[in-house]
């Protein structure tokens, strides 16, 4: 159904804007009419993605466009206008205008629709599970079923707030090592297709046998020269490859197994889990989420499909009466401390703020392991620049040492 942007007035003749979804322009000025609101002007929202001749989307491919950082600002801006006294219907008329990405502004005036329509706001948003997580959705669910939606909602945005801020602070970390990858890789393929050949073509006039490091440098240029494509398309093909591995089952697996077990990354690999794991499962079960729905939510926040197989297989040992801290042990796959601090938290009662402290130690650990890797790589990568460099000039230097010798 089109969704139409408008302007209008209202009884007291002041002036209101908002958005509406209708059949037609018609349709959308009858409709606003009705609720004593009159048009003075009335645009149809276009979706960035489609054209009106073109097919009608389904809906998870209409609107895969919304960001999360979206969902984020809105999330809070939400729990600010309720927390400050509005109905929810009120808050989201609130919002709507204020939203830049038409596939959004789409989504939350259906989601507003459906609420004046009767719907509660958890079935509202299930009705987008692709913009809205089964986590988002079920804490809502919560919130209203106790009344502390704006808590909730309030609570969400931390969530998402503390994630995407750890996820900038690695992306930060690791920015300044790719991108002198990615600069040495091409001075390197520079100075081998242009500079080298130019700077050896001296050598063969010469009646003599070239030092081995010449020729090995000489041969590693002429077959960059004459196959850099192929090497390229190696590893164009190499990546297309391992991406459609990844979609299947049997490689998502193996990737995902490959990853856990890999030493070094597979320690940061399980701590992110685990982060990710205790700050999900406490801040549902905090918000009056049981623990079986709650864990069934968890599975899929781990990021990594044999850790979810094993919080799969601890919640069926829970659901039979064990106790979460040695379900979890019992998979032998989380790492001792969290279990430890899990049970330290059940024994206690209090397994929702041990489960925060966890997300906290974790979390911190990945931060500081990262900066101390990305730390040592600078130096490495310029130790190997100079190595290769060095060899370079080293190789181009040594015909002309045994010329000067030769005149001598």
């Amino acid at each position: 159904m089109p969704v139409f942007e408008y302007t209008a007035l209202n009884t007291s003749g002041k002036t209101v804007s908002g958005i509406v979804d209708a059949e037609s322009a018609l349709s959308a000025r009858q409709k606003l009419r009705s609720t004593r609101i009159f048009p003075t002007s009335l645009k149809e929202v276009e979706d960035a993605g489609s054209q009106k001749s073109a097919k009608p989307s389904h809906r998870p491919q209409l609107f895969s466009r919304v960001r999360p950082v979206e969902v984020m600002v809105m999330t809070r801006q939400l729990a600010i206008l309720i927390n400050a006294g509005f109905p929810l219907v009120t808050a989201m008329d609130t919002m709507i205008p204020q939203t830049k990405s038409a596939a959004f502004k789409k989504v939350l005036a259906r989601i507003k629709d459906a609420l004046v329509e009767g719907n509660s706001f958890a079935g509202a948003l299930s009705l987008y599970p692709s913009v809205f997580s089964p986590l988002y959705i079920n804490m809502v669910r919560a919130g209203e079923s106790s009344g502390t939606l704006e808590i909730i909602l309030t609570r969400l945005a931390e969530i998402n707030e503390k994630q995407m801020a750890l996820t900038s602070r690695l992306r930060g970390a690791l920015a300044y090592p790719i991108l002198m990858t990615f600069v040495g890789a091409a001075v390197l393929f520079i100075l081998m297709t242009f500079i080298v050949p130019n700077i050896t073509s001296i050598f063969e006039d010469m009646n003599q046998v070239l030092p081995a490091p010449t020729r090995l440098l000489i041969a590693l240029s002429e077959l960059l020269q004459r196959y850099w494509w192929v090497f390229a398309l190696i590893l164009i093909a190499g990546f297309a490859g391992l991406r459609t591995f990844k979609k299947t089952d049997r490689g998502l697996r193996l990737w995902d197994k490959v990853k856990l077990y890999t030493p070094g990354i597979g320690s940061l690999v399980r701590k992110m889990a685990v982060a990710r794991f205790s700050r999900t499962l406490g801040s549902l079960l905090a918000n009056g989420v049981s623990m079986m729905p709650a864990l069934e939510i968890v599975r899929s926040v781990t990021g990594n499909v044999l850790l979810s197989d094993a919080v799969e297989r601890a919640t069926n040992e829970v659901e039979k009466g064990q106790g979460l801290a040695p379900a979890l042990d019992a998979q032998e796959i989380f790492p001792y401390l969290s279990v430890q601090m899990i049970q330290v938290g059940e024994q206690s009662g209090e397994l929702e703020s041990m489960l925060d402290r966890i997300a906290d130690v974790y979390e911190g650990e990945v931060e500081s392991t990262v900066m101390r890797l990305t730390s040592l790589l600078e130096p490495v990568m310029i130790l190997i620049m100079a190595v290769i460099v060095g060899f370079i000039v080293i190789s181009i230097c040594l015909p002309i040492f045994e010329m000067n010798q030769l005149v001598q």
